[in-house]
């Protein structure tokens, strides 16, 4: 089998298509590359829907954290406590062993005329169980960067808003929340790169993965338990990973460039400075 032929059987195997049959021999680069970039998929998966659900919860979290009632802040603060207190990993086993405690014929609702039953089987896969505990968990991390950036807004720029008469959502929407995102942006870019790293841990977890659709840590344990070589497949892995790093960091910074364009040159992050100096003429 050629290497083109590798990719064409094994490219998108990790969601179900192509060949059913892990390899069986030889075993070179191009398996190797082939099929844990299959199943980085479903890392990149993990790390969207966290990221992108809990963006907004974290937004919640950190304006309930900062709020002056007590039945607000108190179960925001607990809820950030938790989930910065506890390693991920534990969080993974903990919320599989409590999603195997539901009724596997699912839970009914009572609505009065009719009652409406919830399936419950789907919760104890990777893709909806794994993807729960890293969305709650970057969303507490989360809320803490923004509550601290919402601590940091400078208050001329609170004092201008009374000024203007912007009070509850409007002051909120159009001057604390993109300051906010200013402010925390870099330290949340390091949030993201961090949880993009933290999926490989679901390889570990108690969720199963369905008829061998695992991620990329799957596919390099299958490889390095064959090969009794984790000096190729793992490594493998890492190289993705960087490459994944690097493409988010360009995003992120692309982001946080247009998140600051209304700020003065002498306020804006400095550009690296050149390799070359110029020539003192």
């Amino acid at each position: 089998m050629s290497c083109w032929d590798t990719v064409q059987a094994y490219a998108f195997r990790s969601l179900g298509f192509g060949e059913r049959m892990l390899p069986r021999d030889t075993y070179d680069l191009c398996q190797h590359f082939t099929l844990i970039g299959s199943g980085l998929i479903w890392n990149i998966y993990f790390a969207v829907i966290a990221l992108s659900a809990g963006f907004f919860l974290a937004t919640a979290l950190a304006v309930g954290k900062a709020s002056r009632r007590r039945l607000i802040r108190k179960p925001a603060e607990w809820f950030i406590f938790v989930f910065r207190g506890s390693p991920l990993f534990i969080q993974f086993f903990v919320a599989y062993q409590l999603l195997v405690l539901l009724p596997r014929e699912g839970v009914t609702v009572p609505l009065g005329l009719f009652d409406l039953t919830l399936a419950t089987d789907w919760v104890t896969r990777a893709w909806a169980g794994a993807a729960l505990v890293l969305f709650l968990n970057t969303a507490a991390y989360t809320a803490e960067i923004f509550y601290g950036a919402l601590r940091a807004i400078p208050r001329g720029d609170l004092e201008a808003a009374d000024a203007y008469g912007l009070t509850g959502w409007t002051k909120f929407r159009r001057i604390q929340w993109p300051t906010m995102l200013r402010l925390a942006w870099p330290a949340y870019t390091n949030e993201a790169i961090f949880l993009f790293h933290a999926t490989t841990l679901v390889f570990f977890s108690g969720f199963p993965a369905f008829q061998q659709r695992g991620d990329a840590l799957y596919y390099a344990s299958y490889f390095a338990g064959r090969t009794f070589n984790p000096f190729v497949a793992y490594p493998i892995v890492a190289f993705y990973f960087i490459l994944l790093t690097l493409i988010l960091t360009v995003a992120f910074a692309q982001i946080g460039k247009r998140l600051n364009r209304h700020l003065p040159d002498n306020l804006k992050p400095r550009r690296r400075p050149r390799l070359l100096p110029q020539i003192v003429r």
